[in-house]
C-alpha cells in the first residue's frame, strides 16, 4: 500500500527485510530544490517521483509551497486529500496567513477552526476577521495578546491599534507591557509600544540606550524628571540592569531615589534586586523580598524568593511564598513538593502527606523524592507492559509513522521527527507503546524513548530507559570507576543515545563532548594526532566522557550532583554555586541559576535511579545518590564561567 524507502526494520517481517522503493533519489533532488526554492528543478524531480510513493504528500506540499499561496484552489484540493497530516496543518497556516494579509476574512473564518495549533498571528488575524464581521465575542482574548514582552507578529498591530481607538487598551496597560518589554530584556520593544502614548509620555530613545548600556551613568544624571513616569519606568530598568552587576550597587542607587517612586514602584524595584541577589545566592536576598513583599512580586520572582529561602533553611517562608503563587505555578511538582517539604518541617505531617502522596504516583524527580518521604525505597516499575508483534507492525503501516519512518531511511531527519511527533499526539497508550518498540527496533532511540514516556496508564520503563552500546559504557564506568547507572543517566539527557547528535554550541556525540574538551582528554590520555571527528565514533565518544565525568567529580570532592552540574555548566560555575557550610543536594540543585543546568542535574540523577533498577543494582534512595553538597572550603572568584552570559529564569 505505502512505498517504504531505503533500508529500514519492520516488525512485521521480523525487523530484518529491506525494502526499496523506486522514486527515492527522485524525493532526495525534488527536496534539495525545495531547499534552495528552484521550482523549476522541483517540477522536473516531481515527475520521476511515482503516484503512490508514501512521499509524494511531501513532494505536492514543496509543489504548493514554491508556486505561491494564493492558489485556493490548489490548496483547499491537497487540503482536502490529506486531512490530519501534519503538512496539512502546515500548508493550512501558511494558507490563512496569506488569506489573513488579503483580508479575505470569510474565507479565513470558514478555514480557522480547522488549524490545530494556531500562533499569535493567526489569532490576531482571527480576531480581525470577526471584528469585521461584527462578531465581538472575544475581545478579551484579544485584549490578553497585547500582555506580552516579546514582539509580536505584523499581524496583531492593526488589531492593537482597533483596541486601543475603542479604549479597550488603556493608557495603563500600555505601561504595563512597556514594562514586561523592559523586564524580559527587549527594549526595541519598550519603544515601540511607548510610540502609541501621548507626545508627552513618550520615552527618549537616547536615555532608554543608555538605562540599558550604562545603568549608573543614566542613574546619576541629572536630567531625570521624578515626575514623568517615562523618566521613573526607566529607572526602573536601569535599576535591573545595575543590579544584574551588583546588588550593592544597585541599592546605593535606590536608597537616595526611593522618595521618587510610589509605593508600588519602590515594591517593584527592591523585587528586582531581590531577584538578582537571589540568583547569585546572596543572604540579602530575603530581606530584599521582604522589602517588596508577595503583592509585588511576579510567580518567577516569587520562585527565586522560595530558592533563597531553601538555601537559608527558613521553612516558613519556603511555604508562605509558595502559597501566594498562582494556582498554575503552586500545581508544578517543584513547588508542590517542596510545600510538603516545608508543611513536614513545620511538623504539618497529615497536611504534607496527601501532598507526598499524590506525587508520588508520578514518574519524575519528584515523584522518586516524594515516594522516599513516605518510606519506601524506590524500585524497578512492576510492569512494563509490552505490545505484540502484530500490534508494532499495525502501526508501522499507519500512514504517518510510515512517512516517518521513510523520511528517516532517507536522512530527513528533522522532516521525520516532525512527522512522528504529529502522527503520535493523539495515539492511545497501546499506540505509543508499539510505535516506541517500532523506534526502538529500528535504532532509532530517541524516537523510542520521547514515545515511551508519553504513555499515561500504561508504561514501559525498558523502553523510557533504553541502553544500547551498554558493553561500551560499562567498560569505561568500571575503568573509571565510576557508577554505569550515573553514566547511563548523564547520556540519556545528553544526546538520547543519538550517536550523530550535535548541540548549538558544538558539542558531538552520545556524551556531547565540546572539541576544546576533547582535544584536553585526548592530551590527558596520551593519544597523539587526536582528531575531534573520532567524537563520532561511539567507542572513544563514551571513554572520554567518562573519563571527564570522573575528573570533575574528583575535583569537587566526589559529589556526584557537583560533578553532574560541572558536566553542563562548567566546574567553576559548579563550585561558585556550592556554600560555606553543607547543604541538601535537593536544596542546591533547586537553586542552580541557570534553569537548563538545574533541569538537566534533576534528569540525570532521576535517570540514574531508574537505570540502576534496571541494571539490578542494589536498592538505593534517590536522596543518598544525591547525598549532601561539601561546604565550599575557599572564596570563588568571578570566572568567565560563572558570570551571567547564560541565560538565567
Amino acid at each position: 500500500m505505502y512505498r517504504i524507502i531505503g533500508v529500514f526494520l519492520l516488525a512485521a517481517l521480523s525487523v530484518t527485510s529491506v525494502w526499496a522503493a523506486s522514486g527515492d533519489a527522485a524525493v532526495l533532488q525534488a527536496q534539495q530544490a525545495f531547499s534552495v526554492r528552484k521550482l523549476a528543478d522541483l517540477e522536473r524531480a516531481a515527475r520521476a517521483v511515482p503516484a503512490d510513493h508514501v512521499l509524494m504528500p511531501y513532494v505536492e506540499y514543496w509543489r504548493l509551497m514554491l508556486a505561491g499561496r494564493t492558489e485556493d484552489a490548489r490548496i483547499a484540493d491537497y487540503l482536502a486529500r490529506y486531512p490530519g497530516s501534519r503538512l496539512a496543518e502546515a500548508l493550512r497556516a501558511d494558507w490563512l496567513k496569506s488569506l489573513g494579509v488579503r483580508e479575505a476574512w470569510p474565507a479565513y473564518l470558514a478555514e480557522y477552526p480547522r488549524l490545530v495549533r494556531p500562533d499569535a498571528a493567526h489569532q490576531c488575524y482571527a480576531y480581525r476577521a470577526e471584528w469585521a464581521q461584527g462578531n465581538q465575542s472575544h475581545l478579551r482574548e484579544a485584549v490578553a495578546l497585547w500582555f506580552s514582552g516579546r514582539d509580536m507578529p505584523s499581524a496583531c498591530m492593526p488589531l492593537f491599534a482597533q483596541l486601543i481607538e475603542a479604549g479597550l487598551i488603556s493608557e495603563e496597560d500600555i505601561w504595563r507591557r512597556l514594562r514586561l518589554a523592559l523586564d524580559a530584556g527587549n527594549p526595541g520593544v519598550a519603544q515601540a509600544v511607548a510610540s502609541v502614548l501621548p507626545d508627552a509620555q513618550r520615552l527618549d530613545a537616547a536615555q532608554l540606550d543608555l538605562a540599558g548600556r550604562d545603568p549608573a551613568r543614566f542613574l546619576n544624571s541629572a536630567s531625570l524628571d521624578p515626575d514623568h513616569r517615562g523618566d521613573r519606568e526607566l529607572a526602573l530598568y536601569a535599576l535591573d540592569r545595575l543590579a544584574r552587576q551588583s546588588s550593592d550597587l544597585a541599592v546605593q542607587a535606590l536608597r537616595p531615589r526611593a522618595a521618587q517612586f510610589s509605593p508600588e514602584e519602590l515594591r517593584i524595584a527592591w523585587a528586582r534586586l531581590a531577584t538578582w541577589a537571589a540568583r547569585r545566592h546572596e543572604p540579602v536576598a530575603l530581606a530584599s523580598f521582604q522589602q517588596a513583599g508577595t503583592a509585588a512580586t511576579s510567580d518567577s520572582q516569587r520562585e527565586w524568593w522560595t530558592r533563597a529561602a531553601l538555601r537559608a533553611g527558613d521553612w516558613q517562608t519556603v511555604q508562605t511564598v509558595i502559597e501566594s503563587m498562582s494556582d498554575a505555578f503552586r500545581a508544578q511538582p517543584v513547588w508542590r513538593y517542596w510545600r510538603a517539604r516545608a508543611l513536614q518541617a513545620a511538623g504539618k505531617r497529615v497536611a504534607a502527606n496527601p501532598l507526598f502522596l499524590e506525587l508520588s504516583r508520578e514518574h519524575h524527580y519528584y515523584g522518586q523524592l516524594a515516594l522516599e518521604e513516605l518510606g519506601p525505597v524506590i524500585q524497578a516499575p512492576a510492569i512494563n507492559y509490552k505490545m505484540a508483534g502484530d500490534d508494532v507492525a499495525t502501526i508501522a503501516r499507519q500512514p504517518g509513522i510510515a512517512r516517518a519512518q521513510a523520511l528517516y531511511a532517507l536522512g530527513l531527519r528533522s522532516d521525520a521527527n516532525q512527522e512522528w511527533n504529529w502522527t503520535i499526539q493523539s495515539f492511545s497508550d497501546a499506540q505509543l507503546l508499539a510505535a516506541a518498540e517500532l523506534a526502538r527496533r529500528m535504532e532509532w532511540y530517541d524516537r523510542a524513548i520521547n514515545t515511551a514516556e508519553r504513555t499515561r496508564e500504561l508504561h514501559d520503563f525498558e523502553l523510557r530507559f533504553l541502553a544500547p552500546y551498554r558493553a561500551l559504557a560499562q567498560q569505561s564506568a568500571r575503568e573509571n570507576e565510576i557508577d554505569e547507572a550515573w553514566v547511563f543517566g548523564l547520556m540519556r539527557q545528553e544526546s538520547r543515545f543519538v550517536n550523530v547528535a550535535r548541540s548549538g554550541v558544538g558539542a558531538s556525540g552520545l556524551m556531547q563532548i565540546m572539541p576544546a574538551t576533547a582535544r584536553w582528554i585526548a592530551n590527558r590520555l596520551g593519544i597523539k594526532r587526536f582528531d575531534p571527528h573520532e567524537m563520532q565514533d561511539p567507542a572513544t565518544n563514551i571513554r572520554f566522557g567518562a573519563y571527564y565525568l570522573k575528573h570533575v567529580q574528583t575535583s569537587l570532592d566526589g559529589s556526584p550532583v557537583l560533578a553532574t552540574a560541572a558536566y553542563n555548566a562548567g566546574p567553576g560555575r559548579a563550585q561558585r554555586w556550592r556554600d560555606t557550610r553543607p547543604m541538601e543536594a535537593a536544596v542546591y540543585i533547586e537553586s542552580i541559576p541557570f534553569a537548563e543546568t538545574r533541569d538537566y542535574v534533576k534528569k540525570v540523577m532521576s535517570n540514574a535511579m531508574y537505570y540502576a533498577a534496571r541494571f539490578g543494582q542494589p536498592s538505593a534512595l534517590l536522596t543518598e545518590r544525591l547525598g549532601t553538597v561539601p561546604p565550599r572550603k575557599t572564596p570563588v572568584a568571578p570566572t568567565p564561567d560563572s558570570d551571567a552570559s547564560q541565560e538565567v529564569d
